[in-house]
């Protein structure tokens, strides 16, 4: 049952913080701003989850009245080297969030002061397990760009009021340890700065009722798992899905994840700490999937879950020694240069346990196209690899209008028939953009883990029906859509006719009639 009270307060805390956002960036545009607002949120939640972490260890030692953030920098340096190692990082008292905040306002230098404490942070895990989680993660966060003023001091008056609003944001007292609070708010700034970005934010960003939808369909009958992988994997949203639907400790060795935009890589590592996933927990790595993949080593993933661009150029045949890549090499033939959508498949097939599912989202053309991508299918096809494809409405996502489809594949099925579902229909509006509801994203999963035909809406096809059809595997050759349009009986509607010819006669007759007596 949902706690109507809480989603009440949860509701006007992320209005509170929008507001705080929207007015904080002023003249700078929303998308370009989020880092500088984000960032702050990251500073402030690890100076406090390191406070919160130390204070209540000296507490539960009996020294009630302890506070790290009253300590002398030289006094508490003594602690840095154990600290790293159980946290990952170390921040000075003098260098927390709460600190630098009250200082703020008479500091000539904050954007100095600034500077140097972010360096700090980040060289502090430095030599440690954690040195790639923290490096260059403050990339983004330009204390002497012009997009916060066009002087020294009117950027310091921006960085003010940015310590000032993300101080007052109401994430929890630090004693509480609300973390969930931080990670929602997050999610939710996010969400808001990708509806108003238009395309050049939301291509990459997966919505949370997608999210739900192909995490819970990659879980069906599992509890637990070694891991879940995301190939393209943005600000992290999706990966972090999997630890919602199935707890904290069911995920038992993390998070993966790789993607090419520095930018929105630092964004996911920072969504991973907001969600106090440990530094031991994630490993995010920032390269070219296709052509330069960062978890060869890795053993293979139980769950992947993923919403690659769209039809994006790749090296492909270009690069000859893709061709003999293990990851694409078993089709025979490489995804088209212009669009690399099947890549992105047989990359995540590839990296696939053998008892693990595969979901991703993708573009509707490579279920019906021909040439290499229809070799692709064959080959999927063929080897058993083709679990379930789901039509899905259109206008799901920031930024385009366009109706994606999903893909499910297995390594292990247990029979050798495909099952499609067309869930077009299984939305509701709102404002310009449709919604997966809680009871469409049941109904879809319900049917998924059925498997059973249900007209209009789903159909288990053989393997020997899909490759007579050509190894298409768009839904609407399998699903016949119901037709909506409104039943006609012909008889009754000839009789209406006849009937409705007749009385226009009798009233023909009687004007005439009519005029005859006017004119006589």
């Amino acid at each position: 049952m949902v706690d109507t009270k809480k989603e009440q307060e949860r509701d006007e805390l992320h209005r509170a913080i929008w507001a705080i956002a929207d007015e904080l960036r002023g003249a700078v545009d929303g998308w370009d701003f989020k880092n500088y607002v984000l960032g702050t949120m990251f500073y402030r939640y690890i100076s406090e989850n390191l406070c919160n972490y130390i204070n209540s260890g000296e507490i539960d030692a009996g020294n009630t009245d302890f506070d790290f953030a009253k300590m002398p920098d030289e006094d508490a340096e003594e602690a840095r080297e154990g600290l790293v190692e159980e946290k990952g990082f170390f921040i000075l008292p003098s260098e927390l969030f709460c600190n630098v905040r009250a200082n703020a306002a008479n500091d000539e230098n904050l954007n100095e002061t600034l500077e140097r404490v972010f360096r700090h942070i980040e060289e502090s895990a430095k030599g440690s397990e954690a040195e790639s989680d923290f490096a260059g993660l403050f990339d983004d966060y330009d204390v002497n760009s012009n997009k916060l003023g066009s002087t020294v001091a009117k950027r310091n008056e921006k960085l003010v009021k940015l310590l000032n609003g993300v101080g007052e944001m109401n994430l929890g007292d630090v004693k509480d340890h609300s973390i969930d609070a931080f990670g929602d708010a997050y999610e939710y700034l996010m969400t808001m700065y990708a509806s108003n970005a238009g395309k050049s934010g939301g291509e990459f960003f997966t919505p949370a009722d997608v999210s739900e939808l192909l995490t819970r369909l990659g879980t069906v009958g599992k509890t637990e798992i070694n891991k879940v992988y995301d190939p393209a994997c943005g600000s992290g949203s999706l990966l972090l899905k999997a630890e919602k639907i199935l707890g904290k400790d069911a995920i038992r060795n993390g998070f993966y994840g790789q993607e090419i935009n520095i930018t929105t890589y630092n964004l996911c590592r920072i969504n991973m700490f907001l969600h106090d996933v440990g530094f031991d927990k994630f490993d995010i790595a920032c390269e070219d999937t296709l052509l330069s993949p960062q978890h060869w080593d890795d053993e293979p993933f139980e769950l992947i879950v993923s919403n690659p661009p769209y039809s994006i150029k790749w090296a492909g045949d270009e690069n000859p020694l893709l061709i003999n890549d293990p990851r694409f090499a078993p089709a025979g033939v490489l995804a088209p240069k212009s669009k690399a959508d099947m890549a992105f498949i047989m990359h995540s097939l590839s990296w696939l346990a053998s008892n693990g599912t595969a979901v991703i989202v993708c573009f509707p053309g490579i279920m019906y196209r021909g040439g290499a991508e229809q070799k692709i299918r064959k080959y999927l096809v063929d080897n058993n690899y083709v679990d379930c494809v789901i039509q899905l409405p259109s206008n799901l996502f920031f930024g385009t209008s366009i109706a994606t489809c999903i893909m499910v594949m297995k390594k292990n099925k247990a029979d050798n028939k495909t099952l499609f579902i067309d869930a077009t229909s299984e939305c509701v509006k709102v404002t310009n953009n449709n919604k997966l509801t809680p009871e469409n994203i049941d109904r879809i999963v319900d049917m998924f883990a059925k498997r059973e035909e249900v007209e209009y809406f789903a159909h288990l096809a053989s393997y020997e029906e899909v490759s007579g059809n050509d190894y298409n595997l768009s839904v609407s050759t399998y699903v016949e859509a119901e037709d909506t349009r409104e039943k006609i009986d012909i008889v009754k509607l000839n009789a209406e006719i006849k009937e409705i010819v007749a009385r226009e006669q009798v009233l023909r007759d009687e004007i005439d009639k009519i005029i005859a007596e006017i004119e006589v």
